[in-house]
């Protein structure tokens, strides 16, 4: 079972029993993580003595910026094994 931002978005109480947070507060801190999010693939990502560029290889499961945001909540809001988060 996948829990995406666009499920929980008009699920309020989920939304806040899995994050801690509110619709409102989420995408508020959301603006912010988009730009923390931004400057780490361009300082990880992006050097020149890389071999392959951001995106190659395999295809990550958590494409959307708001679906990273919701997992890293949830795993420090409920710190699940690797067996759930999977």
């Amino acid at each position: 079972m996948k829990i995406t931002y666009e499920e929980l978005k008009n699920k309020p109480h989920v939304l806040q029993s899995l994050t801690g947070l509110t619709k409102e507060e989420l995408e508020a801190l959301l603006i912010s993580f988009s730009q923390a999010w931004s400057a780490f693939v361009e300082e990880t990502f992006e050097k020149k003595s890389r071999k392959r560029a951001y995106g190659a290889g395999r295809k990550a499961n958590l494409r959307s910026i708001e679906d990273k945001l919701i997992f890293i909540l949830f795993y420090f809001r409920v710190y699940p094994t690797q067996e759930v988060q999977g």
